[in-house]
């Protein structure tokens, strides 16, 4: 909750990416949608749309994110996404959903699946 009389900073924070666009674990390339694990350390998972993937960056940690699902390139294969714009984690099934938008699907990518 946040109190009625709470002051913001005027100043933000960068804590992903910086690193201009680009597909190297320091860049997004047009960053989409995001969601913000609570459970595990506020450990942020982006959808960056053009370089069809979906990465994962842990507090603290504005160096490299992880590479979770995608990545492979644009494609509709099972291990490709093609211009994602939003992920969330089910923490029931221990998987991302994520909105493939330009494949027109839902996905649901296990997060004990290796890429």
């Amino acid at each position: 909750n946040i109190p009625a009389n709470a002051k913001w900073k005027q100043n933000g924070v960068t804590i992903t990416g910086g690193h201009g666009q680009g597909d190297a674990t320091n860049q997004l390339y047009h960053p989409q949608g995001l969601f913000v694990d609570d459970d595990n350390d506020q450990t942020v998972v982006i959808a960056d749309w053009w370089n069809h993937r979906i990465i994962r960056w842990t507090n603290g940690d504005t160096m490299n994110g992880q590479v979770v699902a995608g990545g492979k390139g644009e494609g509709n294969g099972l291990n490709q996404l093609n211009i994602p714009t939003h992920a969330l984690i089910d923490k029931e099934t221990d998987s991302l959903i994520i909105c493939d938008y330009g494949n027109r699907r839902v996905v649901r990518w296990s997060r004990r699946s290796t890429l």
